[in-house]
């Protein structure tokens, strides 16, 4: 008996033994330690030739870079039944090696919201892919005949059953969505049986319509990420034993960050680590919203750490392996859009502008860098190279780089560099108001602190010069969480004055928050700033019925010596101030609103005689976004608009868009003007979108007058002005 079963141990183990060498010869399967970067499948609207399937890559799975220009990475023509695809969901299969996506078959520009079916794909390279649709009417006449939508499917591996789950929402009749599953046959090509419903929202739930449905398995259990479209519209979170039952709904409350409406929710795990993403389309603002969690449930938003250069609609991330990001690159890359940046902590990389069909290059450096001896630090993906490496002299002009696609013939690339003065704040801030400091000597810039999505900023920062060039991080004035009692959102468009009382100098600092103006005041213009403790700004004047209570703007009348405070988007209202500075005399209010252009970001300088109400007109998400003027005879008007009233607008050969909401600063002792506004990030920023209303750049070019009064047009440059 010994020997017998030691024969077949031994006989056991040497199959073993085989197996696993035979298998190691052949295409290993992937691993997750073997995962080194992300992809991410998207679309990107609801217009032609918009609902498509399109790729982008990333290696930290927080930035993000669109792949084939942005363009479809298969033909709609090939999948699909109706003209359009969207909703993709992307999946690694079992094996390691098969990839299986899944997308909605909707054209919306001919069937609205209503359709019949969806499309089932598979690849082994991520590159070719073969497809199925599966038309559910058709399909199940006796079950599904008359369901009118079939949304947003998603695929997972049930290791119970070794098959694959195929789980959507569909709606029939007057029923709400709800989400069913059904298991795909071996080919992955039809489903096996009619859909059942997967998911049951409980009967005291203050939903019903629930679709976008999203399954990750964690610890043995699994996570329905899904939207809820009734009740309390959002991202709503049920948790379960089982792949296809028992759902709990974890609560009633959003699992998502937002306020505002969202969809198409895709939750994914960071390469090597416990983190998870869970990232959603913000379908109605343009946007799209990453949050990080450990646990699944809790959620924290990390919008200002993600970068993308096109703008998702409802799509998924699934990690990749080098030797498939390698893969992905070599067939969709080109010298059009090589993915290339620049790292170097001289440069301003924000502002590094890569033009793929130019093949040219340009390095804005950081004040005083040594061009002679400048390592731009270029990084590329896998298949991607780039060379010299190390430091060059830039300073005689463009120095040649080649850059290599895999598979594809070498490309020349000319690379520039120079010390661009605009933008003059490192980072993205937006509507400052500038000021000369008795106190200090020295000139200090007050933005609103941008990057945030939809201006969700919290905080202030203030920055100082002696030079208005170089400008110094003085770090932040007032915390609307810690400082401010009454608002703690949308920190805006801040502005202060200087005074002398008693002998000593306060700074009064009047800011927008949760859309009404506050004030706080300090005895130096770096702060410490303390809160008044309520709005003093909450309300509009008498006949107006919209707009909000933002963009103050405050001025003393050099005739006079009184103070003036100015506000409002869609009307402008001007009030005189108390001397204390932290009420208004509310009898002097004046509707001040001068024309049909006037939007928001009022302005007010004195100069020769003249008063200038400056203003912003349009959106500021709108690349016309431009400065108009008018002039007064006093600070309450009335206001004459001249003929060509423009201050400055977009510059379309240099690629300058959205220049508005501006300050103005006489250079102390003389009659030199400098324009201080914001403008789109430079050179992203028109691809950004929407989001480029809140990517902004505070820059400042010299603003002139003519010999009659009137402002000369400022041009918007790159250069900005020098020391």
């Amino acid at each position: 008996m010994t020997s017998n079963l030691l024969c077949k141990f031994k006989y056991i183990l040497l199959v073993v033994l085989i197996s696993g060498m035979a298998f190691s010869c052949g295409e290993p399967k992937s691993k997750a330690d073997d995962y080194t970067a992300y992809l991410f499948t998207y679309f990107i609207g609801n217009g032609p030739g918009e609902e498509s399937i399109r790729y982008a890559v990333s290696t930290d799975g927080y930035n993000y870079k669109a792949l084939n220009g942005n363009q479809p990475i298969v033909s709609n023509d090939d999948i699909s039944t109706t003209g359009g695809v969207r909703d993709p969901h992307i999946l690694r299969g079992a094996d390691g090696k098969t990839f299986y996506m899944v997308v909605t078959d909707l054209y919306v520009p001919e069937m609205g919201w209503k359709n019949y079916a969806m499309v089932l794909m598979k690849s082994t390279d991520l590159i070719n892919w073969t497809s199925s649709v599966i038309n559910i009417p058709e399909s199940f006449p006796n079950e599904y005949g008359d369901v009118y939508r079939v949304w947003a499917p998603q695929t997972i591996y049930d290791d119970a059953t070794g098959k694959y789950m195929v789980y959507f929402s569909m709606k029939q009749g007057d029923d709400p969505d709800k989400i069913y599953y059904a298991y795909a046959n071996e080919d992955f090509t039809a489903l096996e049986a009619a859909p059942k419903q997967l998911y049951y929202p409980p009967a005291n739930s203050n939903n019903k319509a629930c679709i976008d449905g999203d399954i990750i398995k964690k610890d043995g259990k699994f996570y329905l990420f899904h939207k809820a479209e009734d009740g309390k519209p959002g991202i709503k979170l049920a948790i379960s034993d089982k792949l296809t039952e028992g759902y709990e709904l974890v609560s009633n409350e959003r699992v998502d960050a937002e306020t505002n409406p969202v969809e198409g929710s895709g939750i994914f795990q960071l390469n090597e680590t416990g983190e998870y993403i869970l990232m959603y389309d913000l379908y109605t603002q343009g946007g799209y919203q990453f949050t990080k969690s450990t646990d699944l449930k809790n959620f924290k938003v990390i919008d200002e750490s993600i970068s993308m250069n096109f703008h998702p609609r409802h799509g998924t991330v699934m990690p990749i392996t080098d030797e498939e990001l390698k893969r992905l690159m070599a067939n969709y890359t080109s010298y059009d859009d090589p993915l290339i940046d620049a790292n170097s902590e001289k440069l301003k990389t924000i502002n590094v502008d890569v033009n793929g069909p130019a093949k040219t290059i340009h390095l804005p450096v950081k004040i005083g860098v040594d061009l002679t001896s400048l390592d731009p630090k270029f990084s590329t993906f896998e298949g991607v190279t780039i060379t010299p490496e190390g430091p060059q002299d830039f300073s005689k002009g463009a120095v040649a780089y080649t850059v290599t696609i895999e598979g594809k013939e070498s490309k020349t690339f000319n690379v520039t560099a120079s010390e661009d003065h605009n933008p003059v704040l490192e980072g993205y801030y937006a509507d400052p108001d500038v000021l000369y400091a008795e106190k200090t000597g020295k000139y200090y810039i007050y933005p609103t602190s941008d990057g945030f999505h939809n201006w969700s900023g919290t905080y202030f920062k203030t920055f100082s010069s002696e030079d208005l060039v170089s400008w110094k991080d003085e770090g932040v004035i007032l915390d609307l969480h810690k400082d401010v009692s009454w608002a703690d959102r949308n920190a805006w468009a801040p502005c202060i004055i200087e005074k002398k009382v008693d002998g000593a100098y306060k700074y009064y600092y009047y800011f927008t928050a949760a859309q009404n103006i506050g004030v706080a005041v300090a005895d130096d213009p770096t702060g410490p700033f303390v809160d008044s403790g309520k709005a003093l700004i909450d309300f509009r004047p008498e006949g107006v019925k919209g707009g909000q209570e933002i963009d103050p703007d405050v001025f003393m009348d050099p005739k006079t010596g009184k103070s003036y405070l100015y506000w409002g988007n869609g009307y402008l209202a001007a009030v005189e101030l108390n001397d204390d500075m932290v009420s208004i005399k509310k009898n002097t209010l004046k509707n001040l609103t001068p024309d049909t252009t006037f939007r928001e970001g009022t302005y007010v300088i004195y100069r020769n005689g003249k008063y200038y109400f400056m203003w912003s007109e349009d959106d500021t998400r709108s690349p016309n976004y431009k400065v108009r003027y008018a002039i007064a005879d006093g600070p309450l008007g009335p206001l004459h608009i001249p003929e060509n009233n423009i201050v400055i607008q977009r510059n379309e050969e240099a690629q300058i868009l959205a220049t508005g909401h501006n300050s103005a600063i006489q250079k102390h002792d003389t009659d030199e003007w400098f324009l201080v506004y914001h403008r789109f990030n430079y050179p992203k920023g028109e691809e950004m979108g929407s989001r480029a209303g809140f990517h902004r750049e505070v820059c400042i070019d010299t603003l002139k007058f003519d010999e009659n009064g009137y402002i000369i047009e400022v041009i918007p440059t790159l250069e900005g002005i020098k020391k």
